[in-house]
């Protein structure tokens, strides 16, 4: 018998993570086999994190969905029946044309996130199908749309520093994020410049794996973070430590910042953020006084009342120090803002009906329930590359709305999720290795590319076939519905820009990757002489007339009905909604502040429901202070209940002192369906300051021993 041959082929990671790894995928026999790292990217540098290192398994797992299913038990039991994909389209078609012909396309709703990043297949690849349908426009805001809008006010749509160039830095600051479990890639430059000298910061309001390999780490009160970036302002300005030839030339609205900032003291902030003034004036002092000097900052910097105004302060800090002069200097948020992508081509905005309402996807709960939006009753959910249920805020009243009878929901996935196990009719997707795509990058300059490379087992098949699948249904004859996969592809790149100089397709399906035109990691400094893409061509320290928006790739491509209120020209602290100092009386009842980072050995709730992957990251958890624990009669490893007037969630304490008194922490992604309640249960879907962004770090909670 003929040995099977082996082969590999590129792949690139859809993972909603900054890294965006280039792979490459290992297939014998038609089978996905392994998959490993790519070598010669110059960031992935041939290794992948705990959660990707063995992918073929999550393809292969036993529970995955591989067939068309019909719910045949009471919403939420999990009982199914396997059904053809004729008799789902039929049931999709005939409840839809029902639904719009009483109440009007608008009551059905399209839910999607980044469980898949790629051009075709991800978060806005059915975009244009329900434009098409006239369906109610949803803004998925789940994270960094807030921090998009403070750093497009600030800054423009610029890519900033290179993440590569960080090894060029000589003082880094990681503000918000936990590179070590969330940015892995971008941690291994970050340290390499760390052994040539470089001071690393982390700014995190707990002992993360990322502060403890720091060499200093500042640990603000939850919410508290713009506080410190305006006394870092008060600072730099009070002590001269400004560029002022940098600010003159490439900056507006320094002096009016500076009078905002005059009574912003580190003793004001101190009050404010519990970090000594001390310490406060030594961070601005090293960071001004030492260049190259760059910042990183995390999702998590936005996710709170005034994460807007925070990001808007934190954006202006490299403008008035002049780091953005140096290779290395200023401030990393999504390169994604240089790649060439074609959003119009992908959503078509052009065939939304005009007037058509928008809701947000945080508050789906909301929606379904308490808070119904104006217009047509919602009837109607299609859910893909999301999972509300674990995902988005007030997991309860998600719930509720799932669980009524006359909603009818779609969910196309890998598994029946904790929210799949409410749907009526479940599709089958594809994985990775199995469809073709180019991945967005949000951490990185490269074009990721991903080939198909082995099939779909059982009749699974890609986002964009089940929507190329239903637009024939509806008669859809616009072109972009009979695009193939490949065509897709030439359509939603800009392939002439600058940045696509002697890349295409045919570049991308040989080496797997391409790094974008705009500089190399030793000579890029987008900002040396200003030139920010903003309507003045400089950094926009004062944005007069600024009003609140969502960028359009998070809500479909859509301008109308966008928040739209005005803005605070100048940055400043905004406080929490939940705190003991804004909410005494809310803290009477729920005295501890809860943050919920991003799990290691999760990717949001991906891989939360294999078993290695759970014994990785261990049984769902709180980390509590000594103090905290004490008062309340808990131990180590003793089961506890988190909870407040919006849900609970139950865990096993971890007494530590990586948390101060007063803060908790529990990690996202465990399901609900594997555990007594998730860490979402208690999260508040009120919305951030700017962008419309989430407020998970803005919340109050209680904690209690269970017997």
């Amino acid at each position: 018998m003929a040995e099977a041959i082996k082969t590999t082929h590129p792949g690139g990671c859809p993972h909603d993570c900054p890294d965006t790894c280039s792979m490459i995928f290992e297939v014998e026999g038609g089978k996905l086999t392994g998959v490993k790292g790519n070598p010669e990217h110059p960031m992935t540098r041939g290794g992948l994190c705990v959660k990707l290192k063995d992918y073929e398994k999550r393809h292969y797992h036993p529970d995955r969905l591989l067939y068309p299913m019909r719910r045949s038990g009471p919403k939420g039991s999990g009982q199914f029946t396997r059904i053809t994909w004729d008799e789902a389209l039929d049931e999709i078609e005939t409840r839809w044309r029902a639904i719009i012909a009483e109440h009007g396309p608008q009551a059905i709703v399209p839910y999607s996130y980044l469980g898949n990043q790629g051009l075709v297949h991800g978060l806005n690849g059915g975009d244009a199908f329900f434009n098409r349908l006239g369906a109610t426009v949803t803004e998925r805001t789940f994270c960094g749309e807030g921090s998009s809008t403070a750093w497009l006010l600030t800054l423009g749509p610029t890519a900033g520093v290179d993440p590569e160039s960080f090894v060029h830095s000589k003082y880094i600051v990681i503000w918000a994020c936990n590179s070590v479990s969330t940015n892995l890639h971008h941690w291994h430059i970050v340290k390499d410049a760390q052994k040539q000298g470089a001071k690393v910061v982390v700014i995190d309001a707990y002992a993360s794996r990322t502060a403890k390999e720091a060499d200093w780490h500042l640990a603000p009160k939850p919410g508290t973070d713009g506080a410190l970036a305006m006394a870092m302002i008060h600072t730099i300005a009070e002590e001269g430590l400004v560029d002022r030839d940098y600010v003159d030339s490439y900056t507006v609205g320094f002096a009016e910042l500076a009078e905002r900032a005059r009574t912003r003291t580190p003793e004001w902030a101190e009050a404010i953020t519990g970090i000594p003034a001390g310490d406060i004036r030594k961070l601005a002092r090293e960071y001004a006084t030492t260049q190259p000097a760059a910042i990183r900052i995390g999702v998590a910097l936005e996710r709170h009342h005034g994460g807007g105004q925070t990001v808007r302060a934190v954006s202006c800090l490299p403008a008035l120090t002049g780091a953005w002069r140096h290779v290395g200097g200023g401030i990393l948020q999504f390169p994604v803002w240089e790649h060439p992508y074609k959003f119009d081509v992908i959503c078509r905005p052009d065939l939304i009906p005009e007037g058509t309402r928008v809701i947000n996807a945080l508050q789906i709960g909301r929606a379904l329930t308490t808070e119904p939006p104006a217009g047509p009753p919602i009837k109607s959910i299609m859910c893909w590359n999301a999972n509300p249920v674990t995902q988005a805020p007030e997991t309860d009243r998600i719930v509720e709305g799932l669980m009524k009878e006359d909603l009818f929901l779609v969910s196309a996935e890998h598994f029946i999720s904790d929210t799949a196990l409410y749907a009526d009719v479940l599709l089958p997707a594809s994985m990775g290795a199995e469809m073709e795509d180019l991945i967005l990058s949000w951490g990185h300059l490269y074009l990721t590319y991903n080939a198909k490379c082995v099939e779909s087992p059982g009749e699974a098949v890609p986002n964009n076939e089940i929507f190329r699948r239903l637009a024939a249904r509806f008669g859809f004859k616009e072109d972009n519905f009979k695009w193939s996969d490949s065509e897709c592809l030439e359509h939603y790149v800009d392939w002439n820009a600058s940045a696509c100089r002697g890349i295409d397709l045919d570049y991308l399906r040989k080496h797997g990757f391409a790094r974008l035109n705009v500089g190399t990691r030793d000579d890029r400094a987008p900002h040396r002489q200003g030139h920010f893409p903003t309507p003045s061509g400089k950094c926009h320290l004062k944005a007069e007339g600024a009003t609140n928006f969502v960028p359009g790739p998070f809500r479909q491509m859509y301008e109308s009905f966008q928040p739209g209120e005005a803005l605070d020209p100048l940055p400043d602290y905004v406080p929490p909604r939940e705190s003991a100092a804004t909410n005494p009386e809310l803290a009477a009842k729920y005295p501890l502040n809860i943050v919920s980072p991003k799990s290691h050995g999760f990717l949001n709730s991906c891989y939360a429901n294999m078993e290695s992957k759970i014994q990785g990251q261990g049984e769902q958890f709180v980390l509590i202070n000594q103090a905290d624990a004490d008062s309340r009669g808990i131990r180590p490893g003793g089961k506890v209940k988190v909870f407040n007037g919006r849900g609970a969630f139950a865990g096993v304490a971890r007494i530590t002192d990586d948390v101060k008194p007063g803060l908790i922490v529990a990690t996202l992604g465990y399901w609900r369906q594997l555990n007594d309640g998730t860490v979402n249960g208690i999260s508040s879907a009120e919305l951030v300051n700017m962008g419309n962004a989430p407020s998970f770090s803005d919340n109050l909670v209680e904690i209690e021993a269970l017997q």
